[in-house]
């Protein structure tokens, strides 16, 4: 029997390779004692090669059993993997559902509190709602009484009638008091009419002394009425003092008196100071208030003293040495004629200008103004 070489063992078919395995060549220096290698005797040859070849077999068996365990444990890792990572999107989706559960809370009670305000506004919306209605319905009274009034303005009796009447009214006393002021003139010195300037002679009283001039920086042009200026009163008068300018002043005053009480009740004004004509020896009327208690009385008694009211009257002429009066009565003329000014809403010039006041009054009432108003 011949030995058989190594060539022919190592081409013999072996089961691996009917498998699909293929032998695979080791260098020698990777072989573990390959240095001193182990003789058998041919009689133990085949006894060895069964051995390697059980040994083979077990070895393959161990390759197999590896590889399933390698795959199993392949799955195992695989498997934890997806564990791990259901476990991670399991812990975020807990997370994000936490947060979501927090908003939730904040969601309630930010609800809550909306709600409260909610019915807080619509309990204060009812009260504005029948504040409303209730000023809907005196609104509604309002304009329905607004429109009878309308309708009783612009009826034959209302407002447009009335505006007539108060015009035709004004037309009236403009045409009465242009009358007085016809009768008695109030102007310029220089402008008076040829009639009057040819009984002024050397008895016109002198310009220097005169009180009513026209104002405005025309102190150059005195006025006078029906020819006659008004004297400026001195204090007290000498004995042989010229009665004439006295005379005419006193007769000025007169006319200022009559034509102040004719637009008076024609304008049917109440004069706060009351003029009894009498010409040239008319008077002013004061009710002045009086206090009557005696010294003895006050200091023997606790009762209060008794008030009433006392009419005083001042002359508007000049009659005797004291003229104090009488300047008194010309200051009390004065106020009437600028309460009538006031009356159709103008200023007094002054009140050292009775003749210009008086003027300034008859100029404004014969105005066009005076009617429109």
């Amino acid at each position: 029997m011949e030995d058989p070489g190594p060539s022919s063992a190592a081409t013999d078919p072996s089961p691996a390779d009917e498998e699909g395995e293929r032998w695979v060549l080791v260098p020698a220096s990777e072989v573990e004692g390959a240095d001193a290698p182990k003789v058998f005797h041919w009689e133990d040859l085949q006894q060895e090669l069964a051995r390697l070849w059980s040994l083979s077999a077990a070895l393959q068996a161990a390759r197999d059993r590896k590889a399933n365990l390698a795959a199993r444990l392949e799955s195992a890792l695989e498997a934890r993997r997806a564990f791990l990572q259901q476990d991670n999107e399991l812990a975020e989706m807990r997370q994000k559902l936490q947060e979501r559960s927090d908003r939730m809370e904040d969601l309630k009670m930010h609800t809550k509190r909306m709600s409260e305000d909610v019915e807080d506004q619509r309990e204060q919306l009812c009260v504005k709602i029948r504040t409303l209605s209730v000023a809907s319905k005196t609104s509604c009274a309002a304009h329905s009484k607004l429109e009878e009034a309308n309708k009783l303005l612009s009826g034959e009796n209302g407002h447009g009638r009335l505006k007539n009447l108060e015009q035709k009214l004004r037309m009236r006393q403009q045409h009465m008091i242009m009358q007085v002021a016809h009768i008695y003139p109030v102007r310029p010195l220089d402008e008076q009419s040829p009639v009057v300037k040819r009984g002024l002679t050397s008895n016109i009283v002198k310009t220097s002394g005169a009180e009513s001039v026209l104002p405005n920086g025309s102190q150059n042009r005195p006025l006078a009425i029906l020819g006659l200026q008004l004297s400026k009163p001195v204090k007290k008068t000498g004995y042989f003092s010229d009665k004439t300018e006295f005379q005419k002043s006193s007769t000025v005053l007169g006319y200022a008196a009559h034509a102040v009480s004719l637009i008076a009740s024609y304008l049917n004004v109440p004069l706060r100071y009351p003029l009894r004509f009498g010409g040239s020896r008319s008077y002013v009327l004061d009710h002045a208030p009086s206090v009557e208690l005696s010294s003895i009385t006050a200091a023997a008694s606790s009762i209060p003293p008794s008030t009433g009211m006392r009419t005083m009257e001042f002359p508007l002429f000049f009659d005797g040495p004291e003229t104090t009066r009488s300047a008194y009565a010309i200051f009390l003329l004065n106020k009437d004629i600028e309460q009538l000014l006031n009356y159709i809403g103008a200023e007094s010039l002054g009140p050292r200008h009775v003749l210009a006041n008086l003027k300034q009054l008859t100029t404004i009432i014969r105005s066009q103004q005076y009617i429109s108003s």
